[in-house]
């Protein structure tokens, strides 16, 4: 009985916290959750990852954050190019929000945004070896959203693997 208690806390706990995360997805096999066309998922424990670099998307009035798993912290650290099968990134994205009395400085904002890409050369032949999701709300945006972001990276970032994020050292 004991065992069960603790367990229930346990799960009660991780369902409160889960829930308070801005993107925080439920279990992975929810169709629901997975994105058009590339069937790519907002991925377990990313927010536990490393960073990689941050940016400012100043069209978008966003900060931005892109998150590697260790796979791509051990390809951008020995500088491995192409990326090897098993890479994925995941950018995070806020709108800014000034700081009061601080001119020109910024903080997160609400979220807008988590982009995931995922290689695998062989599933994703024809994409560069890279699967794409977008997701809003932990939600997939529609099919139409999706089949713009290869062509962007294609278009400026080809001779990168298809990578625009620099490991910022």
């Amino acid at each position: 009985m004991k065992q069960v208690v603790k367990w229930a806390a346990a799960a009660i706990a991780a369902a409160c916290i889960s829930a308070s995360l801005p993107f925080a997805v439920g279990h992975a096999d929810d169709a629901a959750l997975v994105s058009p066309i590339f069937g790519v998922k907002i991925p377990d424990g990313y927010r536990d990852w490393k960073l990689i670099a941050v940016g400012e998307e100043t069209g978008l009035d966003e900060l931005r954050s892109v998150l590697g798993n260790a796979t791509a912290v051990k390809a951008y650290q020995d500088g491995a190019a192409p990326f090897p099968d098993g890479t994925v990134l995941v950018k995070l994205a806020w709108k800014r929000k000034p700081v009061a009395g601080l001119d020109g400085a910024f903080i997160t904002g609400p979220a807008t945004t988590v982009q995931v890409m995922v290689k695998d050369a062989a599933k994703y032949a024809t994409t560069g070896g890279w699967g794409f999701g977008r997701f809003v709300d932990g939600k997939p945006v529609d099919a139409a959203q999706h089949e713009t972001c290869f062509a962007c990276h294609e278009a400026h970032a080809s001779d990168q693997d298809f990578v625009f994020t620099r490991y910022a050292h």
